[in-house]
């Protein structure tokens, strides 16, 4: 159990949470959730040790194994399959210290060595790492690649598998869904509600809390909450208790009232029926989720374009791909105003190489592609960030792009981002991957494009901006292409979804949770290879589970012949000695000497003569007994197989 007694915990002198006390059980899946810098990884560094309380108690078992997903990988020369087992430090050790003990022979500590390796699962452990890796995307040509081949978001992904693979008995993720897939997402729910260990979850991707924890502890306010069900739960919650609040009330309603309006006007224009049903959508949900949001800190919109032709953007038999391989080919889409599409499909499938192509950031080969004059398309991408100026700051950024609009008014937009008094104006180096993703966001809604393509666009992104960014899109009067793994903002945004597989995009007749039978429909497939090939693939794997039983039966049976022989012979070295020691007195004829008899009788020594006969010969008998018994175990160890 994890036991926080009126606990008190900063950074740089900044107060976090104040006397906080709350107790999780072991074997509990609980998020952990609350605005940026609120103190939700420092609460993480207080568990693992890397951050002491100011003041009050943190108490956990001593013997417990904490995983943590590192921050930094270098450039090793290690293969991801060894980086990754490498976490297992216990596991690692086991396996060296058994090169050792057969270098010296020593039969014993093989055995117990060989006793401890199978209880933490060594036989297995490429297996387990093997399916971890797998799930997270990677190939079986992968495993052998070494980690400085891998790009910075691959390398998050091994340190992630890193993590899941060293059997914690507490497991803290801070954000492990960034930089995954939604095929990698589902997959990583599975694993984590199966999982035994103790688990602590940071995530801004509210069905993947809902799927996973059982707890929600908020940090809210410098105070710690602990709330029984998933995300959705608290969140009914806590906008139970903002509901309460006069403010709370009046911001809810001026939403509605602004979505009835648009839903009346344009209820029954044809090119805005799919928006208007999105806003009927929205507002079934406004009690349960609005209500919780309206003390965002993010408020803002897409600005109208200047211009909506239709069709916005055609391509026709287009193909994609790099220099090496072909990925996209016979690509045919019509984009227009209105249109909501989302792209799913496996890792690799494509996904991101048609938003490229749509965005004109690769070469189409071969077929037609047709843009309107007015075509004004907004593309977010991972690389935006990497665009931004590190010494400039936001005001900086959007003066660029208007250099004669007010410095006022350029606040006031930088507002609705968060970005207000001296974050506006203070350069961005040191900001957080989620501070410059909203930054690159406000850059990119500040064009008013009228053909939005986002790849992630929440990545990095807390809950609150995640809501807002979804309350912008559904205003959003543009077409729309987007990739996300955040099933949320997939399902309130996306009116059409397509199906990236196989080199072609079609349309996917379905919902998302179609979408998680597919997938794994596909990897049952994969599992399971032509009846001859696995039918071989059993055999061997049965022979190799039959030769390793047979090998620790082996080993069973000889352990205790052997651990026998070595009593014995130690026994048998001391009585032989004890024995020699007596002869020797007996053959000296003085000792016969010293016990004649007087007429007062026999010396006391002839007493202790007949003592030290006795003695000699139970030794006899005793030696006699134990060499017989060395013949008899040796001649049972000669009788076992050799073992390899």
């Amino acid at each position: 159990m994890i036991a926080l007694r009126q606990v008190t915990f900063a950074r740089v002198g900044h107060p976090l949470v104040i006397d906080a006390s709350v107790q999780l059980h072991t074997g509990w899946k609980v998020g952990v959730v609350g605005a940026n810098g609120c103190g939700k990884s420092s609460l993480f560094a207080l568990l693992s040790g890397e951050l002491h309380a100011e003041s009050g108690d943190v108490e956990l078992p001593a013997s417990w194994h904490i995983a943590r997903v590192a921050q930094e990988t270098p450039a090793l020369p290690d293969s991801a399959l060894d980086f990754v087992l490498d976490g297992d430090v216990e596991l690692r050790r086991v396996e060296r210290e058994l090169i050792e003990a057969e270098a010296r022979n020593d039969g014993e500590a093989i055995g117990h060595l060989h006793d401890r390796y199978g209880e933490i699962g060594g036989y297995s452990a490429k297996a387990r790492v093997a399916e971890v890796l797998h799930g997270l995307g990677f190939t079986d040509a992968d495993f052998q690649r070494s980690v400085s081949e891998f790009s910075g978001g691959w390398r998050v992904r091994l340190n992630l598998a890193r993590a899941l693979s060293c059997r914690a008995d507490l497991l803290l993720l801070d954000e492990p869904t960034n930089h995954l897939d939604l095929d990698a997402v589902f997959w990583l729910e599975t694993w984590l509600k199966n999982t035994p260990a103790t688990l602590l979850l940071i995530s801004h991707d509210r069905d993947f809390l809902d799927a996973v924890v059982g707890q929600i502890l908020a940090i809210d306010l410098q105070r710690l909450s602990l709330t029984t069900g998933g995300y959705s739960d608290y969140e009914r919650a806590r906008a139970a208790r903002l509901a309460t609040q006069q403010s709370a009330y009046e911001a809810q309603q001026r939403e509605v009232a602004h979505l009835n309006s648009f839903i009346n006007r344009f209820r029954a224009q044809a090119t805005k029926a799919r928006q208007a049903q999105s806003r009927i959508k929205m507002l079934e949900r406004m009690e349960t989720v609005a209500a919780a949001h309206v003390d965002s800190p993010f408020h803002f919109a897409f600005g109208k374009p200047s211009a909506l032709p239709d069709p916005l953007l055609s391509i026709e038999k287009a193909s994609a791909g790099y220099v090496d391989r072909s990925i996209l080919d016979n690509i045919t889409m019509t984009l227009r105003p209105g249109c909501r599409i989302g792209l799913l499909g496996r890792n690799g499938a494509g996904k991101s190489t048609l938003i490229k192509l749509l965005a004109g950031a690769i070469e189409q080969q071969g077929g037609q592609r047709k843009e309107a004059k007015a075509l004004n398309i907004g593309y977010f991408a991972q690389h935006q960030l990497e665009q931004l100026r590190p010494d400039e700051s936001p005001l900086q950024h959007l003066a660029r792009l208007e250099p004669t609009t007010p410095e006022q008014e350029l606040r006031d937009y930088l507002g609705g981002f968060d970005f207000r008094g001296d974050m506006a104006s203070r350069a961005i180096e040191p900001f957080s991957g989620g501070e410059k993703s909203r930054l690159a966001l406000a850059l990119l809604i500040h064009t008013k494009p009228n053909l939005l393509l986002l790849d992630e666009p929440t990545n990095h992104l807390d809950l609150e901006m995640r809501e807002a960014l979804t309350f912008a899109l559904q205003d959003y009067e543009g077409g729309m292409v987007f990739v996300s793994h955040d099933r949320h903002l997939l399902r309130t945004c996306a009116d059409e979804l397509l199906l990236v597989a196989d080199g072609k995009a079609t349309e996917f007749d379905g919902d998302l949770d179609d979408y998680a039978a597919w997938l794994a429909s596909q990897r049952n497939a994969e599992r399971s290879p032509e009846p001859e090939v696995a039918a071989e693939k059993t055999g061997r794997l049965q022979q190799r589970a039959d030769a390793k039983a047979n090998r620790q039966a082996l080993l069973a049976q000889r352990r205790p012949l052997l651990k026998e022989i070595e009593q014995l012979e130690r026994k048998l070295a001391k009585w032989n000695e004890e024995k020699a020691a007596l002869d020797a007195q007996f053959a000296d004829p003085a000792f016969y000497a010293a016990t004649t008899e007087t007429t007062a009788g026999p010396r006391v020594d002839r007493v202790k003569s007949e003592e030290m006969h006795r003695q000699a010969g139970l030794l006899g008998e005793q030696i006699d007994e134990a060499e017989m018994r060395w013949l008899e175990v040796h001649e049972a160890l000669e009788g076992l197989p050799a073992v390899d």
